[in-house]
């Protein structure tokens, strides 16, 4: 198991990883985003950021952090940045490949001064192949995967906000990462690099359907299967109210009770798995959804296993009672967020105020 002496501050006691030391080169998307959930988890994360920079004390992904602005292209800036990675366990940084070399902080420089760091590499087309010194975002990231190609209309492939690139693809495999490599480091002594790129992850998380396509069971193609919309009994309907609701009755049990609860009568629901039934009978349940507003809807089928919710805006999920009830949103600052995850029974996570710093003071800090 993880080894970590207690840390200095029992202000910063909470959480599984309270008494691990990261230090974070600011940046935009994944990397924040990854230190934001290692800060909730009790790490006690330094955020690295160009003078003048002033970050809002009230971002939601720069929450938990210790704020230090200086100049990376300042030689004295470098030999402080060295002397407070020999005492972390581990970097974080989303640069472009070769930046942090040439700036002489280079996993070869850091690792020989502190050979048992991790040195997590956030990018979005890995540190070596055609590409990796391309431009790129999320969107572009996912394309080569598999994975756009899969998602949005039959007419045109629709981007699925940021979140399977740089959130899923990339931060949660560079946490992912750079968790397994400090478990790892804390057994052999030795620090690695960890190498997170968005196309290799959001391939990952394309394994499920790579399975279903070799077994038979997945087409190529948008709305023509029965996760991607194609089918009439997963997927999202409008209401009288204008507002959308969600089913996902896939298991014959469930799909007997959106029948049920939905008066579909109509012996041509029973060919459910028939694909070739499936335009026309989404056409109907079409039908069916817009005789009643979600509100209605909601009284019928939300909390039984039709597998029915409705489809909320941010702000309507803030007030749902079942968010409410398990605490899901926190507010800090007057800024409504996602509160930590997941949970720990015994060492809870928690959001912690950020707090600018010197960078000399931090390294005295961890020296002790």
């Amino acid at each position: 198991m993880l080894d970590k002496p207690s840390p200095a501050s029992s202000v910063r006691a909470s959480g599984p990883l309270a008494g691990f030391r990261i230090v974070e080169f600011a940046g935009i998307g994944p990397g924040p985003f990854a230190c934001m959930m290692l800060a909730d988890m009790g790490a006690d994360v330094v955020t690295l950021d160009r003078v003048g920079a002033k970050k809002s004390m009230k971002s939601v992904a720069g929450r938990g952090r210790k704020m230090i602005e200086l100049d990376l292209k300042d030689k004295a800036a470098i030999a402080e940045v060295l002397d407070l990675l020999a005492n972390a366990d581990a970097l974080i940084e989303g640069f472009r490949p070769g930046v942090m070399e040439r700036l002489g902080l280079g996993p070869d420089v850091v690792l020989a001064r502190n050979p048992k760091l991790v040195y997590g590499r956030m990018t979005g087309w890995g540190q070596e192949g055609p590409l990796a010194n391309a431009a790129g975002h999320d969107i572009n990231y996912i394309s080569i995967t598999g994975a756009l190609a899969a998602i949005g209309t039959k007419e045109a492939p629709v981007p699925p906000l940021n979140l399977v690139g740089d959130f899923g693809g990339g931060a949660l495999y560079l946490v992912v990462g750079v968790l397994a490599a400090l478990l790892e480091a804390s057994r052999s002594g030795k620090g690695q690099v960890v190498d997170a790129a968005m196309c290799d992850g959001a391939a990952s998380l394309m394994s499920f359907f790579f399975d279903m396509t070799t077994i038979g069971r997945w087409t190529e193609g948008r709305v023509q299967n029965f996760l991607d919309g194609g089918a009439h009994f997963y997927g999202v309907y409008e209401c009288a109210c204008g507002h959308f609701i969600s089913i996902g009755s896939i298991e014959p049990q469930f799909y007997a009770l959106l029948r049920e609860h939905a008066g579909l009568t109509d012996a041509d629901f029973d060919a459910q798995m028939d694909r070739k039934a499936w335009p026309a009978l989404k056409e109907k349940l079409t039908a069916v959804f817009k005789s009643k507003t979600r509100e209605d809807w909601c009284k019928v089928m939300e909390g039984t296993d039709i597998c029915f919710a409705p489809v909320l805006t941010m702000s309507e999920a803030t007030e749902h009672p079942h968010m409410v009830a398990r605490n899901v949103f926190v507010e800090r600052h007057g800024v409504k967020q996602p509160a930590p995850a997941p949970r720990f029974s015994r060492t809870p996570s928690a959001v912690r105020e950020p707090e600018a710093m010197e960078i000399g003071a931090v390294a005295q800090e961890w020296k002790r």
